[in-house]
């Protein structure tokens, strides 16, 4: 088995770029060892489509997938879910005032429009938060986006396109020759070749793999992101997007009335099942602070949690984007978590010019491996 370009990974930025690619008549394999976004592309609720409180050199990525997100389901023939419903993010504490005011002054300038809301105001957009709460930075043109429906529907728009995507077919190692990855080995005993270019691009099990293949300690480790729905509630507690700047919780309204909370809350790795599982002390605190935000929460009840979806983190929690050092031929993306999903549909094509031209976009350097001194 051979392709010009192969890419390992099966979750949104695999299947995005694979389209992008496909899309401009390139010939392209996607490798993903398990199903079409059975990792961190996967799971329960919606995801978060996101410019507020983000690293500023993600910015520009967010302002290009502003223009994006409302029309992705014309574009890939296939419904995203996403919504536009803005993002609050909150703060208790007074000394983040001046913070949030320099914050959304950035922010704006940066082509994502943010308005720094204080006291009363903040109830203005939600009725239900806590008096506790002093104020917050309203990003209204984030979102949010049904994480699986999107991917499947990049994956389904590939195909269209011209892409193979092949399942249950997971990459073990690499075979290099002259400085470039001449092929990749499946744990099937198979082998793939690679006529020019690979994407590494699975965001839970590339570290071991980079680590093995290439002896690239990449600056990323696994974790275990905690996912929590509540029972259907009668009236919605709030319609926003909402985060916290102290606060590990993340909250947003998910189909069935329900409210979905994540934010910062890890689970643990289960060594007997190779999967992550929720820390039930965990499940209590982020329960507990979801309530302290929005009391209303606290007549619902937790119909189900999960951590099961492994993630790549990295040292600056900004992902990394580059060339595999001493492969000519491989890129590598990961360490997404909380950063990944509202950009991909502007990266992914960036990912894909990278890999036809051969130079890295002005907007991916910021992201490279050269930031961190051991490289």
């Amino acid at each position: 088995m051979r392709a010009a370009f192969v890419i390992v990974g099966g979750g949104i930025y695999g299947m995005a770029t694979a389209w992008s690619l496909a899309m401009r008549g390139a010939e392209v394999l996607v490798l993903e060892a398990r199903d079409v976004a059975a990792g961190a592309s996967g799971g329960l609720g919606k995801r978060g489509v996101r410019a507020n409180g983000r690293d500023v050199r993600e910015l520009p990525l967010m302002r290009l997938a502003y223009d994006l997100w409302p029309t992705l389901h014309e574009t890939l023939g296939a419904a995203t879910g996403y919504e536009r419903v803005g993002h609050l993010q909150l703060y208790e504490r007074h000394h983040d005032v001046g913070g949030a005011a320099v914050r959304a002054r950035v922010q704006t300038a940066l082509g994502i429009p943010t308005t720094h809301l204080e006291g009363a105001a903040v109830r203005d957009v939600e009725p239900g938060l806590t008096d506790k709460v002093l104020g917050a930075l309203h990003a209204p043109l984030d979102g949010v986006a049904d994480h699986v429906a999107t991917t499947r529907a990049y994956a389904a728009a590939a195909v269209r396109a011209g892409a193979v995507v092949r399942t249950g077919a997971e990459v073990t190692g690499v075979v290099r020759a002259g400085g470039r990855v001449a092929a990749l080995t499946l744990a099937d005993g198979a082998t793939v070749e690679v006529e020019r270019d690979v994407l590494f691009l699975a965001n839970g099990g590339l570290v071991d793999l980079m680590a093995r293949a290439f002896s690239c300690a990449l600056p990323c480790w696994n974790i275990y992101p905690q996912v929590v729905l509540s029972t259907p509630a009668e009236v919605a507690p709030f319609r926003s997007y909402v985060g916290h700047l102290h606060r590990p919780v993340a909250l947003k309204m998910v189909p069935g009335n329900r409210v979905m909370l994540s934010g910062g809350w890890r689970g643990r790795l289960n060594a007997a099942t190779g999967r992550g599982e929720t820390i039930p002390a965990s499940v209590t605190g982020n329960w507990a602070d979801a309530v302290a935000v929005f009391p209303a929460i606290a007549a619902l009840d937790i119909a189900e949690a999960t951590a099961d979806r492994a993630e790549a983190n990295s040292l600056d929690l900004v992902p990394v984007i580059d060339r595999v050092p001493g492969a000519s031929n491989a890129i590598v993306a990961v360490g997404w978590t909380g950063h990944g999903w509202a950009i991909a549909p502007a990266l992914a094509p960036l990912l894909a010019d990278w890999a036809l031209d051969g130079e890295a976009p002005a907007l991916l350097r910021p992201f490279a491996l050269s930031r961190f001194p051991a490289f």
